[in-house]
């Protein structure tokens, strides 16, 4: 059992999991605002041996070595990788700190986001139709960049409509295979598909000038991810053409510049933070607290 535990920014717990993080911990303190900065952060913490963040704030090195007590870190957030983690999990290792985050809470909502824009795209409701007259999904070539869970069930949405899923990934999955998408190199994904959908881990790059020729015009982008899945510049003058981008939030835009672009399509609203989201998220926060203690 925990001495102290303190989430230090607001994490999405639902009320009914922040009751029980006190059967694992003697003193719980849950901050509701975002703080400023690694001095207020370590001031947060204090004395507490556990520490709950979001996805909003970062624990670095100077962080845990000005906190000795923590023995755990919980992320109420993705942890794809110790490199778009906001944790330094390389530090935590060297101090003999636990680190857990959680994945795959929120993708439902990210998928009826794509599938709702797109259909609003090629239909054309309240806007030009993208083909001039009415479309459906049915025949679209869709190229999706990192199948992982969320782009696994994005190419499951589209196939659903009748779509030809194609993806680019670090190798071939037999799943995918079995269902019929086509595994192809990045460069002839974005040449042939007239939508990409890019779902990869935060921070990661892969759409760069060159493969910004090879994607072409008239063409429609998604990125679900967290941050910008291209290189600034080549991705403005891609825009600049007769094509589409849709981010939902501006952390996968980049540049609050773009927000106002005629071409760029940003809600501002993240599609993955719903109801039952927060509930999988509370339910998966409690269990990786749950096992620590049962060590």
């Amino acid at each position: 059992m925990f001495q102290k535990l303190v989430a230090i920014e607001p994490v999405g717990l639902i009320p009914s999991a922040e009751a029980k993080l006190h059967q694992y911990a003697k003193e719980v303190i849950m901050y509701n605002d975002i703080p400023s900065g690694d001095t207020e952060i370590i001031a947060r913490i204090g004395d507490a041996d556990a520490v709950l963040l979001s996805y909003t704030s970062r624990i670095n090195r100077a962080v845990l070595e000005k906190c000795p007590n923590i023995k755990y870190v919980g992320m109420c957030c993705s942890l794809y990788s110790p490199e778009s983690a906001n944790v330094d999990i390389n530090c935590a290792n060297e101090l003999g700190i636990t680190v857990t985050g959680i994945r795959d809470y929120g993708d439902e909502g990210v998928v009826e986001y794509v599938v709702s824009e797109l259909v609003r795209c090629l239909h054309g409701f309240e806007q030009e139709p993208w083909d001039g007259m009415p479309r459906e999904i049915t025949g679209l070539k869709v190229g999706i960049v990192g199948l992982g869970k969320s782009g696994g069930m994005i190419g499951d949405a589209m196939k659903f409509f009748g779509a030809e899923v194609s993806y680019f990934a670090r190798n071939e999955k037999s799943d995918a295979k079995e269902k019929g998408y086509h595994f192809l190199p990045l460069s002839e994904l974005l040449s042939q598909s007239e939508v990409v959908f890019c779902c990869l881990n935060k921070n990661t790059v892969l759409l760069h000038d060159l493969e910004f020729n090879h994607l072409g015009n008239k063409k429609i982008l998604f990125n679900t991810g967290l941050s910008p899945a291209w290189d600034e510049a080549p991705f403005i003058e891609w825009l600049n053409g007769n094509n589409l981008c849709f981010c939902d939030t501006l952390g996968a835009l980049g540049n609050a510049d773009l927000l106002t672009h005629p071409n760029v399509r940003c809600i501002q609203v993240s599609t993955g933070r719903t109801r039952q989201a927060f509930d999988r998220l509370s339910e998966k926060v409690l269990a990786n607290i749950s096992e620590y203690n049962r060590r």
